[in-house]
């Protein structure tokens, strides 16, 4: 028998008689009820399941302890008890709006930002799309892999294989930039004649009514050849008078215009940009009084304009000028408000009183842009986009047209010249040797190729993702500034590299020179439709936070409304939402981030399913600190740039990796391409870790930062940027022609066939690869004493003589040394020639055109 338990005096507590064994079993099953109880927790928070889904598994984990019995009932009453003081508050729903809801709504209202009017209308200018899924912390991958992949139209393709491969014969970027600074009349006249300034104009006004992919294609092409051709074909289809009048014109103003334009009987400009007013272009001085006035020989009622612009492109040439201002009524001639706001207006060149014709230069690529200066223009009301209908909306018709525009005609532009950069850098690097080889053999060439490749195969993915959302009826605002920001960004890194592996080649400039006036004129990209540096800091997050978040934008909505019992209501249904919310992209983010994404639900491709799982846990790393970020620093947040703008950065890197996958996907999963796409992937994903991390690391609530270190990265920064041996095998893509580097690189002009050097170059590559084992072969003599000689050729005859080389593979060799010799040759001038305007030598030109 076993020894009897000692007494207890009478009145000790029951526990009190249990054995160490008993107590030790009790305190396990006790945990193990808390545990379950944490499990179905953080299941219902990592799944997103609501509060009455929460409340009800847990109480089902109540009853499941309770009816077992396997806990001391007492301890099941105390643990059902805490439960209940928090579930049965947060499920009453008037006790929680009285008690919680209604304090955080004045706390909410004394946070929140002021919205000025134009933020208020560029905020619902804009559509949400992909990046909404991406912003919200649990993308769901099947609705990407589902979004179209279109191809261009047999219409479409047929103008870029005929007119546009035409017009690319036709562009001399030497004559352009340095004897004519323009294009010349044959050029100007077959833009017009082909109606490319009408590509977004319906067929019914005699324009071509591409898609956006097919707007993509053409500038993507003519860019690659020549910016300055490329703008003046981007600028008549962006944003002008003929985007602003096939959404917001009368129908007298579109029967008008519309067919003008398509033909090119009318040049159109737009004029925003002023002295004082650039990024900030609501600020415009530039204003209209209404007032009556002699118009055509009749007293009309009209605006009397006064107005300085600047950065004008086209203006010089336009003949239709669109003009931003602001109206004034001060005499109340059309209602009661003075202020009417900004407005639009279409002005003709010869009106009286405005001035305009004088350039620019900008960086030596000069294509057309100056300013415009009026003094007292009187126009009639119908000369407003819109008539007078449209008096005051002006703002909104910009930034609703601007995303469409932005979404295109940078992006596509920088694809262009990418691809050019990498098409022309793979195969200089291996036409090129220094020291018995070719240049691109060495590591810190490899390096600068690999940049090259990766950034454009993301630049040319981002373009096409970006003009596809508008195909499909998207106004991408965010996605516009992304593209815009990214696209540029990484077309002047490619510039940089290639620059490097030209080195004097690059420099030099002449007929010859294909790099020296892109590399000049990058700048103007990264400045034109919203400076990189305010796009990156303040548009992408700045309008993200608050567009693509679930909750933000209703929840400032709803603390609107004026009627308080609905404020109320509205605002406590949202704010408990996103509450669940904040708590799942927590937990996703440490769950995530401890098990390296196993756990979210992605596509089972084995060769991409782990690209998914890391944008799955970096989009809820991304939605947890924007939550916090918010919550914490309030309407300071958009003083607080450094954040905002690498908050951004993560955004759009989940954006360009989602288009890289897109892509990838598309194209049918290629083998040979599963190099570039990792190191597109990695290089994007070791950016969101630096940038979440300086965040994190400057974030200026300490207890926030610990905090956000242990949830976004619970195991420690572990993402590495590309390694040596990716770089290698993708830098090797560069240099040969394969299948791969045709997709990189196609949709560019690359034809010998007009003595484009890259072109020629194009066609000298096989060559000159298949004499590289000749090469060697005749070093092998060289060092054995079977060829002998000073110079080349005689070591060559030399060998030829020794049988070490036959006839038929000297000449692979003549030619080869030939064609290398026309590659890396660059121009030289007589200081005469060197003046701008001055004729192209007739020598230089023959060479050129051979």
């Amino acid at each position: 028998m076993g020894a009897a338990k000692p007494q207890q005096p009478p009145g000790a507590l029951p526990w009190a008689q249990l054995t160490s064994l008993e107590a030790f079993s009790i305190l396990h099953r006790m945990l193990m009820l808390i545990l379950s109880l944490l499990i179905v927790s953080l299941g219902c928070a990592f799944y997103g399941t609501s509060l009455v889904i929460w409340t009800g598994a847990s109480v089902a984990v109540l009853l499941i302890f309770g009816v077992s019995g396997t806990v001391p009932l007492l301890g099941l009453m105390v643990t059902a008890l805490v439960f209940a003081l928090i579930a049965v508050p947060l499920n009453v729903v008037a006790w929680r709006q009285q008690y919680l809801s209604a304090p955080m709504l004045k706390q909410y209202l004394r946070m929140l930002p002021g919205l000025s009017d134009t933020e208020r209308v560029a905020l619902d200018a804009g559509t949400v799309g992909w990046e909404g899924e991406l912003f919200a912390g649990n993308p769901d991958w099947q609705k990407l892999q589902k979004l179209p992949y279109p191809e261009l139209s047999v219409e479409e393709q047929a103008f870029i294989d005929g007119p546009v491969e035409q017009l690319c014969d036709m562009l001399r970027q030497w004559e352009i930039t340095h004897k004519d600074a323009d294009l010349n009349p044959e050029t100007w006249a077959f833009l017009k004649e082909q109606r490319f300034f009408g590509m977004i104009i319906p067929k019914k006004y005699g324009g071509l009514e591409f898609s956006a992919l097919a707007h993509r294609a053409v500038l993507q092409k003519v860019s690659s050849i020549s910016s300055v051709a490329g703008s003046h074909v981007a600028v008549p289809n962006s944003l002008g008078p003929a985007e602003l009048l096939l959404h917001y014109g009368t129908e007298e103003q579109k029967n008008h215009y519309l067919p003008r334009l398509a033909r090119g009987e009318e040049i159109p400009c737009f004029a925003l940009t002023g002295p004082t007013a650039g990024s900030d272009a609501t600020s415009i001085p530039d204003h209209g009084i209404v007032c009556e006035g002699e118009y055509d020989g009749r007293r009309v009622t009209g605006i009397r304009l006064n107005f300085d612009k600047r950065y004008i492109t086209l203006a010089p040439v336009a003949t239709v000028i669109g003009l931003a201002f602001r109206l004034y009524d001060p005499d109340h001639l059309l209602g009661d408000v003075e202020d009417i706001g900004i407005s639009l207006a279409l002005l003709p060149r010869d009106i009286e009183g405005m001035e305009i014709g004088r350039r620019h230069m900008p960086l030596n690529v000069p294509f057309q842009n100056g300013p415009i200066r009026g003094k007292d223009v009187f126009v009639p009301l119908d000369a407003l986009i819109g008539g007078q209908a449209q008096a005051g909306h002006g703002w909104k018709m910009l930034v609703e047209c601007l995303s469409v525009g932005r979404a295109i005609s940078l992006p596509s532009s920088s694809t262009g010249g990418a691809k050019m950069g990498a098409l022309a850098t793979g195969a200089y690097a291996r036409i090129r040797k220094q020291f018995n080889l070719p240049i691109g053999r060495f590591e810190g060439i490899e390096a600068a190729l690999a940049r090259i490749a990766g950034n454009t195969y993301a630049t040319a993915a981002l373009s096409r993702m970006t003009a596809t959302a508008v195909d499909l009826g998207e106004k991408p605002a965010v996605p516009s500034a992304i593209a815009k920001y990214h696209a540029t960004e990484r077309a002047r890194q490619v510039c940089s590299d290639a620059m490097d592996i030209h080195g004097g080649k690059g420099i030099v400039l002449g007929p010859r020179n294909y790099l020296g006036r892109g590399w000049q004129g990058m700048p103007v990209w990264i400045t034109v439709e919203g400076a990189n540096i305010l796009t990156r800091s303040m548009m992408i997050f700045g309008q993200g936070a608050i567009r693509c978040h679930p909750y933000v934008l209703k929840e400032m909505e709803a603390a609107a409304l004026e009627d308080a019992d609905e404020r109320l209501k509205q605002f406590d249904r949202l704010l408990f939402a996103h509450i669940g919310y904040s708590i799942r992209n927590a937990v996703r983010s440490l769950v995530l981030g401890l098990s390296s994404g196993r756990f979210a639900a992605v596509p089972r491709d084995r060769k991409t399913a782990r690209y998914y799982r890391k944008l799955s846990r970096y989009s809820a790393a991304l939605a947890l600190v924007s939550d916090l970020a918010m919550l914490t620093l309030g309407g300071k947040l958009k003083q607080k740039e450094h954040i905002s703008g690498r908050l951004g950065d993560v955004l759009s890197q989940l954006y360009i990796c989602s288009a890289i996958l897109k892509r990838y996907e598309a194209q049918g999963r290629p083998a040979a391409d599963q190099a570039l796409l990792a190191w597109a992937f990695h290089d994007s994903i070791y950016k969101i870790q630096v940038a979440l991390g300086k965040v994190i690391d400057n974030f200026p609530a300490r207890g926030v930062r610990v905090l956000l270190a242990m949830l976004v990265f619970p195991l420690g920064r572990r993402e590495r940027a590309p390694g040596d041996r990716l770089t290698h095998k993708v830098a090797q893509l560069l240099m040969a022609p394969s299948e791969t580097r045709s997709r990189l690189c196609n949709g560019i002009y690359s034809s010998a066939r007009a003595g484009h050097p890259v072109g020629m170059m194009e066609e000298a590559l096989p060559h000159i690869i298949a004499a590289e084992p000749l090469e060697r072969k005749l070093q092998k003599a060289v060092r054995a004493g079977e060829a002998r000689g000073i110079s080349w050729d005689d070591q060559l005859r030399s060998a030829i003589e020794s049988g070490a080389v036959t006839a038929n593979e000297a000449d692979i060799l003549v030619k080869a040394r030939d064609l290398t010799a026309e590659i890396i040759a660059v121009d030289d001038f007589d200081s005469a020639e060197l003046r701008l305007g001055a004729e192209v030598p007739e020598s230089i030109d023959k060479q050129h055109a051979a």
